[in-house]
């Protein structure tokens, strides 16, 4: 996963869960055969990085499974190594709808991009009643892939399109692809990006465009709101049922323990993080340890009690959930709708 680079936030957070996860599996001694004993390699976010470090952790450390990548393209380029070498990929963060076509060996905790792409859609149009949209994506498999989910059922459910403006992942200007957006003046922008997103938000602010943000679960980021600050008000954006506010005894136990190893509160991407493991650990105590057996425990697992839910995964690998709206409201993360119906 991303430890430097632009996404390091992303892979940081996950790792802290993960690592969390480790030390309580290990605790409990699930695997008969020993400790599980876990390897990190930085891929930067980069796909080309990525396949090198994959490519260390199935050459050199042998593992017969990888939780990784935190980037849909990044985990798009290690996929069919996974596939030809048979190694196990469970991705805590990587939404593309391609990765669900990526391979029989390729799974993720996060919901694809075409359920919450879906979801937003559904609310806006259905539960709101708004009509006219833009879209402002990175340019990246995410950010396309999202886009087109989202573009899709917007025009299936009768509202309109009326821009798409695509960025690098580098910028940090986004003037230029706000200016058209304004002039348009539509119900909604939906925001697809990372660590950006702030900028986005301060320079619409600034430039007094009155439109509604919609994004996805990324978007749940504490930086986003100290940041921006008021001009993250009124941010909306799709999100599993995962909340440090839960009363469920199984996500106050997680809190807890977090808080006490970090001295902090868990994001949701550390909640992604831990639930990878513990998935990982349950299908691995049931195998005999092999990548192949791995593989056919993660695909039987149906209701698995995760911090963010409860998980199963269907033929594609892909995790299957319910999931609400979130709004920043006074500075914080708050519910707005807590389930949608497709």
């Amino acid at each position: 996963m991303p430890l430097t680079g632009d996404a390091a936030f992303y892979g940081e957070s996950i790792r802290k869960g993960i690592d969390l996860a480790i030390k309580q599996v290990n605790n409990r001694n699930d695997i008969r055969e020993g400790k599980i004993q876990i390897f990190y390699e930085d891929s930067k976010a980069i796909p080309a990085e990525g396949v090198s470090a994959f490519s260390k952790l199935i050459n050199i450390h042998k593992v017969p499974a990888v939780i990784g990548d935190a980037v849909s393209s990044v985990t798009l380029a290690i996929a069919p190594i996974a596939e030809k070498d048979q190694v196990v990929i469970l991705s805590p963060l990587s939404s593309a709808p391609a990765i669900s076509k990526a391979g029989d060996f390729i799974f993720r905790n996060v919901p694809s991009d075409l359920f919450g792409g879906k979801i937003a859609a559904h609310f806006a149009v259905k539960n709101q009643s708004w009509i006219t949209f833009a879209i402002l994506y990175i340019n990246n498999d995410f950010g396309v892939g999202l886009k087109e989910v989202f573009s899709n059922e917007v025009d299936v459910l009768g509202g309109k399109i009326l821009l798409n403006e695509a960025y690098e992942q580098e910028a940090s200007d986004f003037r230029t692809q706000l200016i058209k957006i304004k002039g348009l003046n539509p119900d909604v922008v939906f925001l697809v990006g990372y660590r950006e997103v702030p900028q986005i938000l301060i320079q619409a602010k600034e430039m007094g465009i009155k439109s509604k943000f919609l994004g996805t679960g990324l978007l749940e980021d504490q930086n986003i709101i100290d940041v921006a600050k008021d001009a993250a008000e009124g941010l909306l954006f799709t999100q599993l049922q995962y909340s440090i506010e839960s009363s469920d005894s199984n996500v106050v136990d997680f809190i807890n323990s977090f808080e006490r190893e970090y001295g902090s509160k868990p994001n949701i991407i550390s909640a992604y993080g831990y639930d990878a493991m513990q998935i990982l650990n349950f299908a691995m105590v049931k195998s005999d340890l092999t990548p192949i057996d791995i593989k056919e425990q993660l695909y039987k697992i149906n209701g698995f009690r995760g911090i963010t839910g409860e998980i199963s995964f269907d033929e594609n690998g892909d995790v299957i959930q319910p999931m609400g709206v979130k709004i920043v409201k006074n500075g914080k993360f708050v519910w707005f709708q807590k389930e949608i119906s497709l």
